[in-house]
């Protein structure tokens, strides 16, 4: 029986299926990831309160489209309007994270993680109940996906599409485009600009930065924003996905899998990030298609990430391109 599936699956349709769900999930990973490695990575922050605040930004985008969306819609318009919204919650969120950063982060920077880590999920526990208790007022549930949010998604993104012998979703091919853009952005933001060149300078050499005249304080003030604001735009297309959708749980189905991505990669590089989202991804998709087909074990996806972490831990400690002494205050 597995020598069949093997066979199934080095076909041409399978596993070119399984090569773009891989590059689907993996741009979802990067999304929800990239502020983390922002935050985590080069700041050296543990924000527990990322998943959450990624869940926010699936409820804000969700509530945009509702709201702007009819049943007569164009599909063109609805997709220009998700795009409005991505920006609408980016700019929220990164509003958001800033104020956090500079009321309540800012003042553990010279403590023990520790505090870090009660701090930010005490914040998660908080956003979480008030998310909650919004929900309850409009009558909505907070333990299943929004369905009105769902539905605003264009007829076509839930249609197939036939790439030679591969047949794949819109939905995947939406999702790649969107990663990439992510990525493309970050990566030109953090080497082509001098901002980025403060933050990176800003992450390595505190103390140098300061002396060189850079502002190390509103530095990490945008980084922490901006980390916040990526999870929220991360959080808009996951509202769409109806593996994920707009619900409470999405806050830790999501801090998992970010933290993870962030620690295989290695601190203080964006570069590790993206490859190992490539990495994550790709194990995600081939052991879902394997339970899927052949193998009854409901928990082998969430397994197999786990044990990308491990092996990587073991073999690698630092991460696939981590930076000792990065990160940090």
């Amino acid at each position: 029986m597995i020598l069949e599936a093997l066979v199934e699956f080095l076909t041409l349709g399978e596993l070119g299926g399984v090569i773009v769900n891989g590059l689907a999930k993996s741009a979802l990973y990067v999304m929800i990831a990239s502020g983390l490695t922002l935050i985590f990575g080069l700041m050296g922050v543990l924000n527990f309160a990322h998943g959450s605040l990624t869940m926010v930004g699936a409820y804000l985008g969700g509530l945009l489209m509702v709201v702007t969306v009819t049943g007569g819609t164009a599909p063109l318009t609805r997709l220009g309007l998700f795009f409005v919204a991505i920006v609408v919650v980016f700019a929220l969120l990164t509003v958001l994270g800033g104020a956090i950063e500079t009321t309540i982060i800012r003042p553990l920077y010279d403590r023990p993680p520790i505090y870090q880590i009660l701090l930010t999920f005490g914040l998660t526990l908080v956003i979480e109940e008030v998310v909650r208790i919004v929900l309850g007022v409009y009558g909505l549930q907070p333990l299943s996906d929004w369905q009105a949010a769902l539905a605003t998604k264009p007829q076509f993104l839930r249609e197939p599409v036939a790439l030679g012998p591969v047949s794949v979703g819109w939905m995947s091919l939406f999702q790649i485009l969107l990663g990439t853009i992510t990525v493309v952005g970050i990566w030109a933001f953090l080497t082509k600009t001098r901002y980025g060149l403060y933050i990176r300078a800003g992450s390595e050499d505190t103390e140098m930065a300061s002396a060189l005249g850079i502002d190390v304080r509103q530095v990490f003030t945008v980084v922490f924003a901006l980390g916040i604001g990526l999870a929220g735009a991360a959080g808009t297309l996951l509202m769409w996905d109806p593996t994920w959708g707009a619900s409470v749980p999405l806050a830790a189905e999501t801090l998992l899998p970010a933290f993870i991505v962030v620690i295989v990669g290695g601190l203080g590089t964006f570069r590790g990030t993206v490859v190992a989202a490539l990495v994550v991804g790709m194990a995600d998709a081939v052991t879902t298609w394997w339970f899927q087909n052949v193998i009854e074990f409901t928990g082998l996806p969430e397994l197999v990430l786990f044990l990308v972490l491990v092996v990587t831990l073991i073999v690698r400690p630092q991460g696939l391109f981590g930076v000792e002494e990065v990160g940090g205050h």
